[in-house]
């Protein structure tokens, strides 16, 4: 029913005018209310009914595009489901659609107990006579946003009865759409495009519609790939779709996206490298989908290819996480993404539209639900025997892998909550056992004292494809042409000890026979002379951090020492009641809460006398300083590396963090801050002149600068600063040319080949530590880096503390060129100098890379609140 509104006119106002603003306001409530309009009188309305203008005519905001999925939905009782599983660090709601025919909807609850059942996941005979499970989704990319255009009209079509054909796919399968992983990005893309856009189309290249500003609307809030998230769950919109999805676990999951936009269209079968554990059938079915997809996009005379660039790889992505956890996993890519906008002018002649895109995704979403439904019965037939097989033969050299009890609890503790949210199994040993196995901290088979409360993960459970490959020392790599990371076992990104071995070894305990954290709830009641609290992980780092904030006075041991029967590292936290007398009790409760909170264990000692080593006032016992932290931001730095420091801050420590824009940096008084850091970038344009300079003069006062990656290699070279880059040995070059005339000439065919001898793909190395620096505390006398560029850096001369180096033969697991590897030895990696009274840390390799390599964090720690000190 129409509803219309009164409006009296104003006294004073000519009656035409009032009139005028009756019909106004009259036309505005139409247009607000279409929606229920259109609910009352029973219309589903097609997005360009719905939104008042053709889909593709430009981009959609994010709560419109919800308000037009809430519409389709509403027209679909009985047949589909909106479901909310969780909010972007900005606050938009996360949605996932849940559509079915009208006969299975009603047991969809049915559908996904039984599909876990299949799965072996949950207790009970699964049954395949049932729907197969298709989960689409759409724009994990913020800017590639043609997905979240095209996902309105794949609604349209699965919400309209009058689709006959597809209405028939329905009654094979039930389709799970998220219309937009990371509404945070789409819309720092649509709105700046939106803005900027001409009125009229403008596919000129060069216009200012096409050259998206910095950081872009690929990222999420705190500007992390979303499609590099799926394994390692760092960011809150992956943990909380990964609930969601392990409550589903779909037998296909496609995974839409943009590239150029000078290409055309790229669907499966991938490109090499597939992972070992991608197994035939799902290779098979990688080219079943291609041919369903062949047969529209030839039928339409559009371009597209195969079998190039996206592989099927590094457990990170879209395509592959799914598909270690049984489903068939795919990306699609059309040629577009931010530079595209509505109209981009090809180098081919053509103009390429948001309305094509949009109907490349919209055929190639229906060809996956096609495919779906047309081989359910061979979906779920092999769902079954991939869950199956894993649990009773399990592929892969070893069996069993194993995490000692001596780890850092804290540490211990972050890995097994890893565990937990893969529904990945794992138990205790029970009692002490000697074997042989692999170890990840040698890198040799050697013998294994297995002791009780261990972290036993074993190979015989339906996860066990993805145990293997998060697992696996050195992953089968069949082809070097791989776009991404090429290493990436857990015990080398969380820092653990740990043995994988080839024997199946049993738990027999669920649980460890004690806690394997104790909190300080177990130190002593009384108000102790201090409390001491071990410095070995990120855990400790959030201690330290929370302390600071409330204003309680830390120290740190800068030498080993031994206090009540107790051993006691350099880094270890001392926290006197000399200097807190102000907290007066509150002190023994702050610091036992804060402890509690993050996992630390603190130990409650009665005198400040060390039995050996330094007493708790030496001076080598040092005040910290609570430090101001600033970090550059904005063209010129790299993205994801800023972003890297950023959710470090506020999401890992909860510690305050100034960001300093580029753009204006030059008019910043560096004075009020002790910590600068520079992330990843290129520093050329920022500093240059009297910046750099007044850098210079700033740590020359007592500033401490942090110089990570790409920073780090501005620096090196400069006046003032020790580190340098290796030179190149021309004579020996010259020399080996003469040898070799012909060495110059290439063939044009190999030069992708080529380039990769140059490249590191996220390879893990072994760093040597100079653990008596503080930038090492916590730490033996390694570290494993997972290293992704040349570092080529000569050892700092005198005056300069080389706290990490890699040493010939350091090399530990992934993918490196044969060049690059000649650079990655006896090269410097991290290490200090002082300059004037401030000191410069250099971090060649990213401690924080992608938040998941966990093993480096407390090294950034050190960076931020030992240092210097």
């Amino acid at each position: 029913m129409t509803r219309f509104l009164t409006c009296w006119p104003c006294p004073g106002r000519p009656r035409s005018r009032a009139i005028g603003l009756i019909f106004t306001l009259l036309l505005l409530s139409l247009h607000s209310t279409g929606q229920s309009l259109a609910t009352e009188a029973g219309h589903l309305l097609t997005p360009d009914q719905f939104l008042g203008y053709k889909l593709g005519a430009q981009f959609t905001p994010h709560a419109e595009m919800l308000r037009y999925v809430a519409h389709v939905v509403a027209h679909a009782p009985g047949r589909m489901k909106l479901v909310r599983y969780g909010s972007t660090y900005e606050k938009r709601p996360l949605e996932v659609v849940q559509v079915a025919s009208a006969e299975n909807f009603g047991r969809l609850e049915e559908v996904r107990h039984n599909n876990l059942k299949l799965a072996g996941l949950e207790p009970g005979t699964g049954q395949r006579q049932q729907p197969a499970v298709c989960w689409l989704s759409y724009n994990v990319h913020g800017n590639e946003a043609v997905s979240s255009e095209a996902v309105m009209q794949v609604l349209y079509d699965l919400a309209n009865p009058q689709d006959q054909q597809m209405q028939d796919w329905l009654k094979n399968t039930v389709v799970l759409l998220d219309p937009c992983v990371n509404p945070d990005g789409h819309d720092r893309y649509a709105n700046w495009y939106n803005r900027v856009r001409n009125q009229a189309l403008n596919a000129e290249p060069d216009s200012w519609e096409h050259h998206e500003p910095w950081p872009g609307g690929r990222f999420n809030h705190y500007y992390f790939d979303l499609n590099r998230d799926w394994a390692w769950q760092t960011q809150q919109e992956t943990r909380q779709r990964i609930v969601l999805y392990n409550q589903w676990l779909p037998a296909v999951h496609a995974d839409f996206h943009e590239m150029g936009p000078n290409n055309s269209y790229y669907f499966s079968p991938a490109a090499k490298p597939y992972h070992a554990d991608i197994t035939a059938w799902q290779r098979k079915f990688q080219g079943i989908l291609g041919d369903y997809n062949k047969v529209v996009f030839d039928k339409n005379n559009w371009l597209y290819f195969t079998r190039e660039v996206y592989d099927l790889y590094a457990p990170t992505y879209g395509d592959t996480w799914p598909s270690f956890n049984g489903a068939i996993g795919m990306t699609y890519e059309q040629g577009g993404g931010g530079p595209a906008g509505v109209a981009f002018a090809r180098l081919d002649g053509d103009t390429l539209t948001l309305g094509q895109r949009i109907a490349h995704h919209h055929a190639a979403s229906r060809a996956t639900i096609q495919a779906t439904a047309e081989r359910h019965d061979d979906l779920l037939r092999e769902f079954q025997a991939y869950f199956t097989t894993a649990k009773a033969k399990p592929q892969g050299e070893y069996k069993t892998y194993v995490l000692s009890v001596g780890n850092d609890p804290g540490q211990l503790r972050a890995f097994t909550q890893y565990l937990d949210r893969n529904q990945i199994s794992y138990g205790f040993a029970s009692k002490r056992t000697k074997t042989r196995g692999f170890s990840y901290t040698s890198g040799k088979t050697e013998s294994v004292q297995i002791e009780p409360r261990d972290v036993v993960v074993s190979m015989y459970q339906p996860k066990s494809t993805l145990v293997k490959v998060l697992f696996e020392p050195r992953p089968q790599l069949e082809d070097s042409l791989t776009y991404d990371i090429t290493s990436w076992a857990l015990p080398y990104a969380f820092g653990l000890k740990a043995y994988a071995l080839p024997g199946r070894l049993n738990a027999s305990s669920s649980t460890p026979t004690q806690a394997t954290v104790r909190g300080s709830a177990a130190a002593s009641a009384e108000r102790p002379y201090a409390y001491l609290a071990r410095w070995n992980s990120l855990q400790d780092v959030r201690f330290l951090s929370r302390l600071l904030q409330q204003k309680v006075k830390v120290r740190y041991a800068e030498k080993a020492f031994e206090a009540e029967g107790q051993q006691y590292a350099p880094g270890t936290l001392v926290i006197t009641r000399t200097g807190n007398e102000a907290l007066g009790a509150r002190l023994d409760q702050l610091v036992r809460a804060q402890a509690d909170s993050v996992g630390t264990v603190v130990t409650a000692v009665k005198s400040g006398f060390s039995s050996s080593g330094r007493d708790l006032g030496s001076s080598t016992v040092h005040f910290v300083k609570q430090p101001k932290v600033a970090v550059v931001a904005g063209p010129g730095v790299d993205a994801t590396a800023f972003g890297e420091v950023w959710h470090f801050f506020e999401q890992q420590l909860g510690y305050p963090l100034t960001v300093l824009g580029t753009d204006y940096l030059g008019r910043v008084s560096l004075q009020k801050y002790d910590v600068l850091i520079l992330p990843n970038g290129s520093y050329t344009d920022v500093y240059s002149g009297r910046n750099f300079d007044n850098l210079k003069a700033w740590v020359r006062d007592g500033g401490r600068l942090i110089a990570m990656e790409g920073a780090a290699r501005f620096l090196a070279d400069k006046k003032d600063f020790l580190l340098k880059i290796k030179a190149i040995d021309s004579v020996a070059i010259r020399k080996d040319q003469k040898a070799n005339p012909y060495k110059l000439l290439r063939r044009y065919g190999d030069a992708e080949r080529e380039e990769a001898e140059d490249v590191v793909r996220g390879s893990v190395y072994r760093v040597q530590l100079d653990n008596t620096h503080p930038l090492a505390f916590g730490y033996g006398d390694t570290y494993f880096a997972l290293v992704r560029n040349p570092l080529n850096y000569r050892f700092l001369d005198k005056g300069g503390w080389n706290v990490g180096i890699i040493k010939q033969d350091s090399y530990s697991a992934g993918f490196i060129g044969a060049r690059a590897r000649k650079e990655l030895a006896d090269t410097f990696v991290l290490g200090t100098q002082n300059l004037g009274r401030g000191e410069v840390v250099y971090l060649g390799d990213n401690p924080l890379f992608r938040a998941f390599w966990q093993g480096g964090k407390l090294l950034f720690g050190n960076a931020i609140f030992l240092v210097g000190q």
